[in-house]
């Protein structure tokens, strides 16, 4: 056998050695613990064939603590670009089988390497999490490690779409990565996120609490907002990955792919004529709206359990990706409320960052009252999403379905904050809050010397409340100052909202030049 011949083995060899990671007997522990491996994962998320890895052959330059009698190919991280249906996106997942994922220096600089790649090249980048955080024997250079990859998801914010997906143990320094990006999915059961673990919990505030409780998917997507998404199984994971990518653009400099649409541009939806109901305080489904008016019913919807009272979803009308904000009747009436400002302000600010156009369905009575939303800053949390659509530059087209009260009406994409085109509902009712209310401010002395008379006081209110509902209680009084710009039947609405995109498509639009926006925070 010839020397290139037996280089050519090694080789071979030496590659077959880094694709075991840490070996069959850690690969049958992730196994065992119903996950995947990095390489499965990987194999499972882009297209057939289309793996390129860079770095298959770096191992880490500790030597301290045991670590020189390991150096293993790869050091805890695959790394790379593939394909997702054709489209270029650079990728890193951690590798639980090597050193439990913890990451050094080199495996920072793996990432970093792909990190830059990406955004030299204008594509998404996608990490796969799965690491039992800084690699202790690393020390200072673990930290330093984080730290720089820190510093380019910061740089790659708004400038390429950045998706992580949770599938172990994400703890300490660590969670601040996926934080920078723009989703996080995490897995119910085996993934979890918290700066310190329930040990430390318990030393300091002395509170016994279970990983799943202290950081789980569930925790993350239902109370903090931390993640977006919680998904039962990996494979769940992987094909909503897939899915997202779907509706964004590779860079801040593209539009989202075009999807052929198979659903009529002109398709009447009869029930939306009949789905407001009658009375002002009865509820109804507004992703029932949602469902009859996008291409073929179909929504990604993000942060669906977190802040219900109000959605935020990616939907295609004639093909183009959109980005939805409705308030949802259904859950609290849909008030605004600090959880329900910060979700929309983070959804509006992503879907403008890359070119996607808002569609926003309005039926909101106000902000949710009360201490605890004062005391946790609702007039800050409300000014997050104030002014993200003040910022926006991206088509904006607002349909007021019904409520629109206050400056929640000022705040959900008005044509005061440069809304594009506004449309109404004949049932939309504009004004500065409901009939009750105003009816007790305007006529609060009438009211007071009627206090000993009952029956005459409800008839003065009742009076009054038909006075005031009549002059408000409909679209026509915002429409003859020209805040709205149509008032249009329900069933049209797919219709309407189409042709509005379509003629905002060459939409130019910039905000004054500045270093960067104090948003407050």
């Amino acid at each position: 056998m010839s020397d290139i011949q037996n280089k050519i083995n090694q080789l071979i060899a030496n590659r077959e050695t880094a694709r075991m990671g840490g070996g069959q007997k850690r690969i049958d522990a992730q196994h065992a613990k119903g996950k995947y491996t990095a390489r499965e994962r990987i194999q499972m998320l882009l297209d057939e064939g289309s793996f390129e890895e860079f770095d298959m052959f770096v191992t880490h330059r500790c030597y301290d603590f045991g670590m020189e009698k390991s150096h293993t190919y790869g050091d805890g991280v695959v790394t790379g670009y593939g394909t997702i249906d054709g489209r270029l996106v650079y990728i890193f997942a951690q590798d639980f089988t090597v050193t439990a994922g913890s990451l050094s220096i080199s495996m920072a600089e793996k990432i970093c390497k792909v990190q830059d790649m990406a955004l030299r090249n204008g594509a998404p980048c996608i990490g796969l999490n799965d690491s039992g955080g800084a690699r202790i024997q690393e020390g200072v250079n673990a930290l330093a490690g984080y730290a720089n990859i820190f510093q380019r998801n910061v740089m790659s914010s708004g400038v390429i779409p950045q998706i992580s997906a949770i599938f172990g143990p994400c703890a300490g320094g660590a969670v601040y990565s996926p934080a920078l990006t723009d989703f996080i999915i995490m897995k119910k059961q085996t993934s979890n996120m918290f700066l310190t673990g329930p040990k430390v919990v318990k030393t300091v505030t002395g509170e016994d609490v279970t990983q799943e409780q202290l950081g789980g998917a569930t925790m993350h997507t239902t109370r903090s907002g931390v993640a977006q998404f919680a998904v039962d199984t990996e494979d769940e994971g992987i094909e909503l990955i897939r899915k997202l990518i779907g509706y964004l653009p590779q860079n801040n400099m593209e539009d989202a792919p075009l999807a052929v649409c198979t659903d009529r541009i002109d398709r009447l939806e009869d029930s939306l004529n009949e789905i407001v109901p009658d009375s002002p305080n009865k509820p109804y489904d507004m992703a029932e709206v949602i469902r009859a008016i996008v291409d073929n019913g179909e929504y990604l919807e993000q942060a669906a359990g977190f802040a219900k009272n109000i959605i935020t979803c990616f939907a295609r009308f004639n093909g183009q990706s959109v980005g939805i904000i409705a308030n949802q009747p259904k859950f609290m009436a849909g008030v605004l409320d600090i959880n329900a400002s910060r979700k929309a302000a983070r959804f509006v600010r992503f879907c403008d960052a890359f070119n996607i156009p808002l569609v926003t369905l309005v039926d909101v009575p106000g902000f949710l009252p009360g201490t605890t939303q004062e005391y946790g800053g609702v007039i800050t949390h409300g000014a997050k999403l104030l002014f993200a659509y003040c910022e926006a530059t991206v088509p904006k087209v607002t349909v007021t379905l019904r409520k629109a009260y206050g400056g929640a009406y000022i705040v959900m994409s008005s044509k005061h904050i440069r809304g594009d085109i506004n449309y109404a509902w004949p049932t939309a009712e504009i004004a500065v809050m409901g009939a009750s209310g105003a009816v007790e401010v305007l006529h609060a002395k009438a009211l007071k010397d009627l206090a000993d008379k009952p029956e005459e006081k409800a008839a003065f209110i009742a009076e009054k409340e038909k006075e005031y509902n009549d002059k408000f209680s409909n679209p026509y009084n915002a429409a003859r100052y020209g805040y709205i710009d149509d008032v249009i039947e329900p069933r049209n609405t797919r219709f309407r909202i189409i042709r509005a995109l379509q003629s905002l498509s060459t939409k130019r639009l910039q905000n004054p030049p500045k270093k960067h926006s104090n948003i407050p925070l």
